[in-house]
């Protein structure tokens, strides 16, 4: 397979910039609302946010607020520990109605100091929540667009495979062959839950080992996670509440099926302080995966295509903040030599602001060419989060000088299965059965897949 040149070459310039961008992110962090606070509304305008700069404004309110409010309690507390001293000197000195003149004054600062407490709990949920719905800050680099069809190609393959007559979708390659079974699925659980029988569950087995190898070899730690995480976990990588809706939660114990291997691998570093000799934290993961997908139908959900339960190796990395976009480069070209390693044809997207996940402050989609169905299929995310889940986690590090700073959180799909495997499905049918790439086979113990 040709391809015109390759993505380390073509967009090395783009990651070389963003060394040097990665100034404004967080949850969002105050300072950086004060200090940049036009930078910051116009980038969320790529994201489509017209009242980006009213938000950062009522943020910045809100911060005034409390810390008037935490100025007057604090000054009341003073003063009610002064108090509390003299109403003892007072009684050992026989000055009682002194003493009781103070203590009535010490209610009053008491009843006061109630009334401040629950008012600055009020000011700071009110300013919590207003943060938590504001998305992260996009990258430089991210360019401003409302859908899919404003995302920028960074590289595609040269040649497209084209398919033979007669050629299937891999929906009907799967009834064929009897590796993927939906009626079963539904049958058992519902819609969006297949079941992967004989060799299509071996192909699942040797995709996933083949990809946690891979990412072992590439210095990945390997870690198996819960599948299922609570609410901390949820807001700490901002899950919660952008996509509430979109997780399974088990009511009875508040607990949610997770939605990818991110969230609970991400959350092992929920506050805690790192030394900066222990950076870079690289670790890879492999989980099912359950999204309800609520509200989707049509052609582009067929078969494979999106499913509620699926299985993905996850690369994660805790990064220092002045290396996180080397890191962010180096997660593209794994994911891109796993597309090559298979032989499927590729292509790179950068994601505008409104194709952008809630949490990202830039992403890199990878698409597989499905030849049978004409059309591009997602198969990986590598995003760079900045410090936007890291001041939810309160993730930090001490550097040289000890002081603490937020790090910097990366993630990426490497791979995603269903799609990929409907790829390998539709581009490698042959007449008599679909070949088996080559770097899979001493995982599957078998070359072709055979009627």
């Amino acid at each position: 397979m040709k391809k015109s040149y390759s993505c380390s070459e073509k967009i090395l310039n783009q990651w070389i910039i963003g060394l040097f961008c990665a100034k404004y992110s967080g949850m969002l962090v105050l300072n950086d609302i004060r200090e940049n606070k036009d930078q910051l509304a116009d980038r969320l305008t790529k994201r489509g946010i017209s009242d980006a700069s009213d938000q950062l404004d009522d943020a910045i309110k809100l911060d005034d607020q409390r810390k008037q409010t935490k100025s007057e309690l604090d000054a009341i507390l003073s003063e009610s520990n002064t108090l509390a001293k003299q109403i003892g000197g007072l009684i050992k000195e026989g000055k009682r109605e002194e003493a009781e003149a103070i203590k009535t004054r010490t209610g009053e600062l008491k009843s006061k100091s109630k009334q401040l407490n629950d008012r600055l709990a009020e000011i700071e949920l009110e300013l919590q929540t207003l943060l938590y719905n504001i998305p992260n800050v996009p990258h430089e680099l991210v360019p401003a667009g409302k859908n899919e069809e404003d995302n920028i190609t960074t590289f595609q393959v040269e040649e497209l495979p084209k398919m033979s007559e007669g050629s299937k979708p891999h929906w009907d390659l799967i009834k064929e062959y009897d590796i993927v079974d939906f009626e079963l699925g539904v049958k058992v659980t519902g819609a969006g839950f297949p079941f992967y029988k004989g060799k299509g569950a071996r192909m699942q087995r040797a995709l996933i080992n083949f990809f946690l190898d891979e990412a072992i070899s590439a210095g990945y730690y390997e870690v198996q996670p819960p599948i299922v995480i609570n609410e901390a976990s949820g807001y700490g990588t901002g899950q919660l509440p952008d996509k509430e809706g979109q997780m399974y939660h088990a009511n009875a114990d508040d607990l949610y099926l997770i939605p990818t291997a991110e969230v609970p691998i991400t959350n092992i570093y929920r506050d805690v302080i790192l030394d900066e000799a222990q950076l870079p934290i690289k670790n890879v993961g492999h989980t099912p995966c359950f999204r309800r997908e609520a509200g989707s139908w049509g052609a582009h959900v067929r078969g494979l295509n999106r499913l509620h339960q699926f299985d993905k190796v996850e690369i994660v990395q805790i990064q220092h903040p002045d290396k996180s976009y080397e890191a962010l480069r180096e997660m593209c070209d794994h994911v891109e030599s796993l597309l090559k390693k298979l032989g499927l044809p590729y292509r790179i997207l950068r994601l505008c602001g409104g194709d952008l996940g809630f949490t990202s402050a830039i992403t890199y989609d990878f698409e597989v060419y499905s030849a049978a169905q004409s059309k591009w299929l997602e198969c990986s995310s590598v995003s760079n989060f900045e410090t936007y889940q890291a001041n939810r986690l309160k993730l930090r590090f001490k550097d040289k000088e000890n002081k603490k700073r937020l790090l910097h959180t990366l993630n990426g799909s490497a791979l995603a299965l269903p799609r990929i495997l409907a790829a390998l499905l539709e581009n490698n049918q042959q007449k008599d059965g679909i070949m088996v790439p080559e770097v899979l086979q001493p995982y599957t113990g078998f070359d072709k897949i055979m009627k």
